[in-house]
């Protein structure tokens, strides 16, 4: 796939999760809070911390969040462009800073140097492109947690990432209070809204004239299936398990018919995109009106899909659903 649509889509963020997608979750560690060391095997070996981590960099886009619930402030966070000039932080994040700021690390890919000057313990890398070459760069200067095995990139659940930083940090115990309160979050919108469930609805972000539709391998989309809700069938008919998305041409905007639509199009190219596309405008969900365009922090919370940001999500965008559902 070309690289530079995966940064447009991934790493720039203007298009990272529920348990749903991916591989399924770990079970939880075994390791004692606060027992030092402790070993997380990943997709490229395995990260040896030798003691309980004092200073941290979040290097992956969503990383900060479960670092953060657990009360640590990481020295540096990478983020989605929407929150580079506000601290790297969404709003149900930042609250939660002790201290000093973190730096915000803006760079495409890992700066070696800048990372070693922050003397991290620990490099969290869950929610992150990095390939075999750049963790082989970055375990010289401390240990990476990368994503599991068997997960892509940028497709690692809320769950497992939650618990991968828990155990990093020696805080097993709180990582699965938070697990358990972000599911909670969203098995009481289940039961509010039992209509959601089985309904169509496609996660979509307008990019360069075509459209990505985002799967069960990404955070926006495993947001949605956590709610009940199933892709488009000629959608999940193109998925191939290797990418986050799938790339649906202006052309073909009808594949994304449904009961209901979720359009990342809050702003700027993607906002003109949509509202000049008229194909898009033809196709049956959107002109009934049940194109839903969340605003800029909700589409955030839904891109993160943390411990943190899912309840904020869910607050601001079920409601919306429902009552596009009801008309």
């Amino acid at each position: 796939m070309h690289r530079r649509l995966i940064l447009l889509l991934a790493l720039v963020g203007l298009l990272t999760a529920c348990t749903s997608g991916g591989p399924g979750p770990t079970d939880a560690p075994s390791t004692a809070d606060g027992a030092f060391p402790v070993r997380i095997d990943h997709a490229f070996g395995a990260a040896e911390i030798p003691a309980r981590p004092q200073r941290v960099v979040a290097l992956g886009v969503t990383d900060a969040d479960p670092v953060l619930a657990l009360g640590v402030t990481p020295v540096a966070v990478a983020s989605y462009t929407f929150y580079q000039e506000t601290g790297g932080l969404g709003p149900w994040a930042r609250g939660l800073v002790q201290g000093e700021a973190p730096q915000v690390l803006t760079e495409p890919e890992p700066n070696l140097e800048r990372i070693a000057a922050l003397r991290p313990d620990v490099i969290i890398a869950l929610s992150s492109g990095i390939d075999r070459a750049a963790y082989d760069r970055l375990t010289a200067i401390a240990p990476v947690v990368a994503r599991p095995a068997g997960s892509i990139a940028f497709g690692v659940s809320r769950t497992d990432q939650m618990r991968a930083v828990a155990t990093a940090l020696g805080e097993t115990a709180r990582g699965e209070e938070l697990i358990r309160t972000a599911d909670a979050a969203f098995a009481d919108a289940v039961t509010a809204h039992p209509e959601f469930r089985g309904k169509v609805g496609a996660t979509v972000l307008p990019f360069d004239g075509t459209y990505g539709a985002f799967t069960a391998a990404d955070a926006r989309g495993q947001f949605m299936t956590g709610l009940g809700f199933a892709q488009p069938p000629a959608i999940a008919e193109r998925d191939d398990r290797q990418s986050f998305y799938v790339e649906v041409s202006s052309e073909q905007a009808g594949l994304l018919d449904g009961d209901v639509l979720v359009m990342l199009a809050d702003e700027g190219a993607a906002k003109q995109q949509v509202d000049s596309d008229p194909v898009l405008r033809q196709i049956p969900v959107v002109a009934r009106g049940d194109m839903v365009v969340p605003d800029a922090d909700t589409r955030g919370a839904m891109t993160y899909n943390s411990v943190l940001s899912a309840p904020y999500a869910l607050e601001r965008l079920v409601p919306q659903l429902a009552e596009k559902l009801a008309g």
